[in-house]
């Protein structure tokens, strides 16, 4: 059986910190978010796919690769018919794999209710976390976000009885479409305007899940920090692969990274056994991972700079520490590092670059004039990531390159617009936005003031 470690279990005589050394099953692990020592779940063993299964699902719907790899984590705790109803509740719209030249694609992730790739994984933790939650017992979801994780989840969880959500964001660092779909989402879903960075935001979501003063409350996460966001994200590589590699082939992942869970998502399919020759994790100007992989020493960017791709302005990505761990490392949510990976590992299977503000623009020109592909700008540093990987280490390959698009470019029409002088059509999902309304509660980036508002606010049982 799958049981999840936490990535701090080895923090023995840190100050401040006893590390847990349990193990918990999935359900622990969803419900509880993050590990009492601050450290974040991991699974063991990794579960393995049979690459046979792999390619049998080659021209299915992408519910048939979902129930394979969902299954794959949960048949120890869950009936197959509840494993498959999740996935078609969760999955009702199209994933497309647009050519872009050659075998270079696109897969366009924003084809769901809030038109971003947070979607996914929003959509089915909301259905497991009602299936498995205790009865009784109202669960508050607390999370940060960049730009897209909030809205993906607070519709995911809309209306769902016994569980709330608790959005915190930065006030100046989302797009006017995005803080519209976060302030106006409503009925159980709030949320907080917050007067600072989203490294602030997260900071503050991850000193609430660490004080037992807020125990009453039954506080979970729908960050990338809750495992329960990463396995919905290893599905669609698989579905990737699945569509467009022939047999004996590899593929390459290119994947715009903020705070690491897509990415992560990759790496764990990867270690399922699916054929992934390189994982391209592109950045914004928040570079320090890049540069990490160029220097060997980890130092995060505090504060984290404010880029065109907002939903990647994270200058130390939470989910690090997972990807520390997985190659023999261990860094804590500080941003501290207690032991180095196998960066020569690393290396071998990760790629990254810092692609800035102006290559960015550039590339959202250039791709729309040469391939009249559209890209918003996370999108682009994906791509240009892609770019940067094979002028560096190949050049052109005979295998599938795919890149993520990770939000639809009506999110970003003023950029659009400046860049192109077109307005990007606006998705079903998002014209009857305007006409919804609602405010966010504005609270400083104080730990304070959010712990005093979450006892006034939020209830622990039905």
């Amino acid at each position: 059986m799958i049981r999840y470690y936490s990535t701090n279990r080895r923090l023995d005589g840190v100050a401040g910190l006893t590390p847990f050394k349990g193990l918990v099953s999935f359900r622990d692990a969803l419900i509880q978010g993050q590990a009492p020592d601050e450290g974040l779940f991991m699974p063991d063993p990794i579960p393995a796919l049979d690459l046979g299964d792999i390619r049998a699902c080659k021209g299915a719907p992408y519910s048939s690769t979902a129930v394979l790899v969902a299954e794959a984590f949960l048949k120890d705790e869950l009936p197959r018919e509840t494993i498959r109803q999740v996935v078609e509740d969760s999955y009702n719209f199209d994933v497309p794999l647009e050519r872009v030249y050659d075998r270079m694609f696109v897969m366009r992730l924003d084809r769901g209710p809030t038109a971003s790739f947070k979607d996914f994984a929003a959509r089915m933790m909301a259905r497991l976390m009602s299936r498995l939650r205790d009865r009784g017992k109202r669960l508050n979801v607390l999370v940060a976000t960049s730009g897209d994780t909030g809205s993906a989840v607070g519709e995911a969880f809309k209306g769902v009885e016994g569980i709330g959500v608790t959005i915190l964001y930065p006030r100046n660092e989302v797009s006017g479409m995005q803080k519209k779909q976060l302030d106006t989402i409503g009925e159980n879903v709030l949320a907080l305007s917050v007067d600072g960075k989203f490294d602030d935001c997260q900071n503050l979501v991850k000193q609430a899940f660490s004080d037992s003063g807020l125990a009453q409350l039954n506080l979970t996460s729908a960050n990338s920090i809750n495992f329960g966001r990463i396995m919905p994200q290893s599905i669609y590589y698989v579905h990737a692969y699945a569509q467009l590699a022939g047999p004996g082939e590899e593929i390459v992942f290119s994947v715009p990274s903020g705070n690491f869970g897509n990415a992560l998502g990759c790496e764990y399919a990867r270690r399922m056994g699916l054929p992934v020759r390189m994982l391209v994790m592109p950045t914004n100007e928040n570079d320090e991972f890049p540069n990490y992989l160029t220097t060997g020493t980890y130092e995060k960017v505090s504060p984290s700079r404010a880029c065109l791709s907002n939903a990647m302005n994270v200058g130390h990505p939470s989910n690090l520490a997972r990807f520390f761990d997985l190659y023999g490392g261990t860094v804590d949510r500080t941003g501290v590092v207690h032991a180095y990976p196998d960066i020569k590992e690393m290396r071998k299977r990760i790629f990254s670059v810092s692609v800035s503000d102006e290559e960015t623009k550039k590339t959202i020109r250039r791709v729309w004039e040469q391939y009249r592909v559209l890209l918003e700008p996370h999108g682009a540093v994906g791509w240009r990531g892609l770019e940067h990987y094979l002028e560096a280490c190949c050049g052109p390959i005979a295998e599938p390159c795919v890149c993520l698009e990770t939000a639809h470019p009506a999110k970003f029409p003023d950029e659009i617009v400046e860049l192109l002088r077109i307005t990007p059509e606006v998705p079903q999902s998002m014209k009857d936005l305007e006409k919804r309304t609602g405010e966010a509660v504005e609270l400083p980036a104080d730990y304070g003031r959010l712990r005093a508002f979450l006892l006034d606010t939020l209830k622990g049982s039905d």
